[in-house]
């Protein structure tokens, strides 16, 4: 049993660090071993990336923390040897990292390049995304990444209960749609025919971080719309190509949309007002952060909504 959340202001910018922290907080009871964030901020012309040099679960990746320091430098020289103008690299932890640069190539060679440091993988790259995601719960990790006060217009987040994997960093949702710019996933359920789609996707060229059915939705959509579609076209299209039971909520640079399966088994609630859309596996977390009376509905079986900014 896992947990998501969404949140998009569609006439500004809101405080969605501390309102998705909070709505993921109200959650922590379907999923304690891990919370993840996918938050937009407003659009720059810097490159966001966030990555990890290690995992906090695993004792022997600090035993040498000069090794995590050069591996970071090597980060920073990979940047700059592929063309990216580097602005700034700063780190919330000694394996978790935020890097700000100016690059004009091919995301998926700079992304390549930099994950073949040891121990580095990329959890999002973009002119908005920034995904972070830790053990631990809502509040917790969004101390340590300082994410109150986060501004922006649109985010989602999930908490696990790990059941078929370790409790680890890489099993953690959100999923970035790699190397697709801004685009990340949540969702709770199950593909039963994730690996048909693994294996098409990875014939495309595509690789995977994770053996996590989520990584799949948003490779795919991003995918789908990179050969022309609109999300909303690529989401009902992947009611047709996936199996299994499941609600997923999706992220691009200027949209959130949620899709349920044919048996809509899978919870999700809705808020909707002129200037705010709220989205939760439970309606507590949606009145985590409204206080005056709401009326909320679930989406219909096979529904798919999308709000665009």
């Amino acid at each position: 049993m896992c947990g998501i959340a969404g949140i998009i202001h569609r006439n500004g910018e809101g405080d969605i660090g501390t309102e998705l922290t909070r709505m993921l907080q109200a959650l922590k009871h379907r999923g304690p071993d891990s919370t993840g964030f996918a938050l937009y901020g407003p659009p720059t012309d810097l490159l966001v990336m966030r990555f990890k040099l290690a995992d906090p679960n695993q004792p022997r990746d600090f035993e040498f923390s000069e090794r995590l320091e050069r591996n970071r430098r090597e980060v920073e020289s990979r940047l700059a040897k592929i063309g990216a103008s580097i602005d700034q690299v700063h780190g919330d932890a000694e394996y978790a990292y935020r890097a700000t640069f100016r690059y004009d190539g091919d995301l998926k060679a700079l992304a390549d390049y930099v994950e073949d440091v040891p121990g580095c993988e990329v959890l999002s790259l973009g002119r908005s995304l920034e995904i972070v995601k830790d053990l631990g719960d809502a509040e917790s990790v969004a101390t340590q990444y300082r994410l109150p006060g986060f501004r922006g217009t649109h985010a989602i987040g999930h908490v696990r209960m790990a059941t078929e994997s370790d409790v680890d960093i890489s099993g953690a949702h959100p999923y970035w749609a790699y190397p697709f710019a801004d685009v990340a996933v949540v969702h709770n359920g199950q593909l039963t025919n994730y690996h048909l789609w693994r294996r098409r996707l990875e014939r495309l060229g595509h690789r995977f971080q994770s053996e996590c059915d989520s990584e799949i939705i948003a490779v795919y959509l991003a995918q789908k719309m990179d050969e022309g579609l609109s999300l909303e076209t690529a989401m009902k299209q992947s009611l047709e190509d996936f199996d299994g039971v499941f609600t997923y909520l999706v992220v691009t640079e200027n949209s959130l949309g949620v899709a349920k399966d044919e048996m809509a088994a899978k919870p999700l609630v809705l808020y909707e007002s002129d200037d705010l859309v709220a989205l939760a596996s439970e309606e507590v977390a949606i009145r985590a952060i409204i206080d005056h009376e709401i009326d909320t509905y679930d989406p219909y079986e096979r529904e798919v909504l999308v709000w665009t900014l």
